[in-house]
């Protein structure tokens, strides 16, 4: 369900997630400015407004709820802010549709008030008016929901009905009909189970990773059943449960049960997510079905800590001990998880130290590398290091007057007060015999080819137009055109520059101290060239691969004392020299890192939530739940396209937040495994415009190339394909390209078996960091060939592999006039047995069919 988080301290700060409800803190989710030019523009027409998924005319909208099929009409309730587009206020929003595409916004439906806001809940039609509200002649629609209760925070359910179609609704007098006394206490999903007749209630209890389930024979009076989990991915808080069976394989014969909870953060791809259980449901209770137990891939294991010293690491700080710890550590929560009895653990002296430790250098020789990692959730910040001044030298930088010395600092210098935040043992550090020495140091000539140029930046805050600078400078052309300076404290902080305006030039950095008086002088350290914006403040914990002076794989914990496997894909370096190093520079909330059993082998290792279950495995598909009544028996599902990540920084207005495409849901055994697959629901085939561009059979190899022409590109478009695998290692698609070098690559990777999606370079990716990436769902080929069906929107993209056991379903900004689609294939061949593309009306322009 979506509420406001309530602030809690940082160490508890998974738990208190659980009042995100499906949502994230009003604080969290501020509103970006208003583009002017969507300010103008007509309704449904602004830069970047989906065409055929439903969005609110205006303002903020997260979790679709009360999903029923009453009278020809599908209902679309949704968390809704009536008063600006981030979080906050949180009431139901209305719209009705008749064939899941054609979407009518109707007005608000359950509004907060001065006592409570109106979280996520389910609806039904109480045809035999069980509770009353109706008559037997026009039954109710009741809506249950969890009233969050503004004064305490705690969490119950309630009831409201209409007995107009959903148009006016009467909250019940009796509320709250369930209250156990929790803030984490939410999302009820309720379904009238025939066999004995009486109404069934799904319900979460986020921050116990339970969902409980209710009887009642009347939707007001309610029996405890049973409860389910904590199992399968439980890094995040549980939210927005739903119930439901599904044939399998079509044969109703054979019945399985579905239960989706919905997870935040840690799901699949990060953030939130989708997980599902397939098992069996005797009326009282779920029990999931057994997958075994799992065991990693062997191989070779290159450090396993368990020595009374870390051998050949080299360690610096003091996170890390002189040694492997055995286990927990004085202060910490009880670690789990490692193999033996010793691993890395940089929890020395609790929270408040930092510190790297680092293999030797070493040749890549297997295809993985796979180890086991726990601690604190703080990723690595990637980009292209301009000077991390690691190497007991400048380099090719150049120095002019004394203050920056010989080299760079391991440090503290004498008389200076501790110097913090740098990463490594090595900085940029001015206070060389005191704040009395100046100078300049100056970087050799380089392309901005990045997005953002990021940098750790502390000391004296003398700006470049006061009389004796300390600062970062960025020239161009020899002009100073971007420039930083400290904050009179010696603990170095990120910052960053934007300069798309300059993509393409030369520049150089140049570091200035001219002060001679007090805080005269700089520290500065890993300046990088990145595609997003460095967060003030952030400060990783994590397990780096570093090749060629560059981290190319990150890893980190999911703010938890148990260690699960990990893997680095080490192909694209095989043969090259690398160190793996452990970092920890974080002294706040889960400020650290633990790592254990570094193996090389053949195949990845899966951590929990890899081998978890996923109704889809891209960025944004949450807090989905299906449809009660549906005609013909179908399973429609839909989840709210978005992240808790980036939510309330997405670039629209004035409008936030989408629905998906509502899905089909089905069981299919894949590879001898019971999986649920979904296709987009059928109408929206009725958005096709005729006649397609059509692809004939090729044969791509080592190219991207347009897959038919102009005919083929747009921002709204429906695409099916199927190649036949042959030698290339990647092949597929890409959407949305232009001559800017915008893209969305949805490919297919032969080794690993994966469908991917790469939104790394889609547009506009810089507004949050969790943003730009790849996502990847396992796909294995069927008789050699790979089927894909891609929905492009101009906002989004879902991509469903084989017959939608393979789904992911991410965001894209792209520039409206990027419009391309190739087909491509890397490091050899792959056969195009066919491809065709729609262009797709949008469900907009003649409303309700």
């Amino acid at each position: 369900m979506s509420s406001a988080r309530v602030p809690r301290p940082a160490r508890v700060w998974l738990i208190a997630a659980a009042a995100t409800v499906c949502a994230l803190s009003a604080a969290s989710l501020a509103p970006l400015a208003p583009q002017a030019a969507a300010a103008e523009a007509p309704p449904y027409s602004e830069t970047h407004r989906p065409q055929f998924h439903f969005t609110p005319e205006k303002n903020w909208m997260n979790d679709p709820n009360g999903l029923v099929y009453y009278k020809g009409e599908y209902h679309l309730f949704y968390q809704y802010n009536p008063n600006g587009d981030s979080w906050g206020d949180m009431s139901w929003g209305h719209a009705v549709s008749t064939d899941l595409v054609h979407w009518k916004e109707l007005p608000l439906a359950l509004s907060y008030d001065d006592k409570e806001m109106v979280f996520s809940g389910s609806a039904v039609v109480d045809r035999d008016n069980t509770t009353g509200f109706g008559t037997q002649k026009n039954p109710p629609m009741v809506a249950i929901y969890t009233r969050h209760d503004k004064s305490t925070g705690l969490q119950s359910q309630s009831l409201a009905y209409s007995t107009d179609r959903g148009r006016t609704w009467t909250r019940y007098p009796g509320n709250p009909v369930i209250d156990i006394g929790s803030r984490d206490f939410r999302d009820p999903k309720v379904q009238w189970y025939a066999p004995t007749r009486s109404w069934l209630m799904t319900v979460s209890l986020s921050a116990e990773h339970k969902v409980r389930f209710y009887s009642s024979k009347n939707l007001k009076d309610w029996t405890q059943l049973s409860e389910f989990g904590p199992a399968g991915a439980t890094g995040g808080v549980w939210e927005c449960p739903d119930l439901f069976p599904l044939a399998v394989d079509g044969h109703e014969n054979n019945i399985k049960w579905v239960l989706v909870v919905n997870i935040n953060p840690s799901g699949i791809a990060g953030g939130s997510a989708a997980q599902y259980f397939i098992g069996d449901f005797d009326g009282t209770k779920f029990t999931a079905d057994d997958n075994g137990t799992y065991t990693p891939p062997a191989g070779t294991v290159t450090q396993d800590f368990e020595g009374t010293d870390f051998g050949s690491w080299t360690a610096t700080g003091t996170a890390f001990g002189a040694g492997p710890a055995a286990g927990t550590l004085d202060g910490q929560q009880t670690v789990s998880g490692f193999d033996g009895k010793g691993l890395a653990n940089s929890f020395h002296s609790g929270d408040g130290t930092t510190g790297t430790l680092t293999s030797p250098s070493f040749t890549v020789d297997s295809p993985y590398l796979n180890f086991k990692v726990g601690g604190g959730r703080h990723p690595h910040e990637s980009g292209t290091v301009l000077a991390d001044f690691e190497g007991g030298t400048y380099g090719d930088w150049t120095t002019t007057g004394d203050a920056f010395g010989s080299a760079p600092a391991t440090g503290t210098l004498p008389d200076q007060q501790e110097v913090s935040g740098y990463l490594g043992s090595g900085l940029v550090n001015t206070y060389r015999t005191g704040d009395s020495t100046t100078g300049t140091l100056t970087s050799p000539e380089f392309t901005l080819d990045k997005r953002h140029v990021n940098f750790l930046i502390g000391g004296g805050n003398h700006p470049a137009d006061s009389p004796h600078p300390t600062t970062v400078e960025l020239l161009v052309d020899g002009q100073v055109v971007r420039s930083a300076t400290g904050k009179d404290t010696e603990a170095l902080d990120w910052s960053s520059w934007d300069v798309h305006d300059l993509a393409g030039k030369k520049a150089r950095i140049r570091i200035v101290d001219d002060n001679t008086g007090g805080w005269g002088h700089i520290n500065v350290d890993q300046i990088t060239l990145s595609d997003t914006r460095a967060q003030p403040g952030s400060r990783e914990t994590a397990v780096n691969l570093i090749v060629d002076g560059q981290v190319v794989r990150s890893a980190t914990g999911s703010d938890g004392e148990t260690l699960d496997w990990a893997s680095f894909d080490l192909r694209p370096y095989l043969g090259k020299k690398a160190r793996i190093q452990l970092v920890d520079d974080n002294t706040g909330g889960w400020g650290h890192i633990l790592a254990d059993r570094f193996t090389a082998a053949d195949a990845p290792a899966l951590s929990v939530v890899q081998r978890a279950d996923w109704a889809d495995y891209g960025k944004d598909y949450y807090a989905a739940v299906s449809w009660e009544n549906a005609p013909g028996g179908k399973r429609y599902m839909i989840g709210w396209m978005s992240n808790w990540d980036y939510a309330g920084a997405v670039p629209t207005s004035p409008w936030r937040g989408a629905q998906s495409t509502p899905r089909e849901m089905a069981l299919r055994t894949v590879d001898g495994r019971i999986r649920m697959a979904s296709e987009p629901v059928t109408s929206v085939t009725s958005l096709r415009q005729v006649p397609p561009a059509t692809a004939t059979a090729s044969l791509v190899t080592n190219t991207s190339q347009p897959l038919i022409g102009p005919a083929a590109d747009g921002k709204a478009l429906d695409i099916e394909a199927t190649f036949s695998l042959m030698d290339a290692e990647r092949f597929g698609l890409k959407v949305r390209t232009g001559t800017t070098g915008e893209e969305t690559v949805i490919g297919y990777d032969t080794a690993a078996q994966q469908l991917y999606v790469d939104r790394t370079h889609s547009g506009a990716v810089d507004f949050h960091r969790t943003f730009p990436g790849v996502q990847t769902a396992p796909l294995k080929a069927e008789n050699g060939t790979i089927k894909l069906r891609i929905l492009v929107d101009w906002s989004s993209v879902e991509v469903f592999g084989g017959n939608g056991e393979a789904v992911i379903t991410d965001q894209i900004f792209p520039d409206p006039p990027d419009q391309g689609v190739q087909v491509f294939a890397e490091n050899g061949s792959v056969r195009l047995d066919n491809a065709t593309v729609w262009h797709l009306d949008s469900a907009h322009a003649g409303g309700l069919p």
